[in-house]
């Protein structure tokens, strides 16, 4: 999988998303974040735009120490050419994140340089 860095040196790469097996997929956008355990955190008003049915709750950490609850809902996306089901933490923020959950296993590079982000 190929992504990009950007103006702002964040690795960026682009995915598809679908509530569900009978769902439509649609783009998203990912900044990959390596302090981050999970799979996926999306702003929760991309979360409604998509359509994503909510699963539970989690207890998480922030990097600042604060211990809070977070909503989680159910996601399919297309991760090396098959579809997979992951769970994603809703939040405030601006961007998706992408983390480690999902690339335990893989090689990520990310050039500078060239603003190429490589994931095998």
């Amino acid at each position: 999988m190929n992504g990009r860095v950007d103006g702002a040196d964040r690795a960026l790469l682009e995915l598809l998303v679908r509530p569900s097996k009978e769902g439509e997929p649609s783009s998203l956008m990912v900044w990959v974040d390596t302090a981050f355990d999970g799979e996926l955190v999306v702003p929760r008003p991309m979360i409604e735009k998509f359509g994503l049915p909510q699963s539970a709750a989690v207890k998480a950490t922030l990097a600042d120490g604060t211990v809070v609850i977070l909503e989680t809902f159910d996601c399919e996306i297309k991760w090396f050419g098959e579809w997979r089901s992951v769970e994603v933490v809703a939040n405030e923020g601006q961007l998706p994140l992408l983390g480690i959950g999902l690339l335990k296993g893989r090689k990520l590079v990310v050039d500078y340089r060239c603003a190429e982000l490589l994931l095998d």
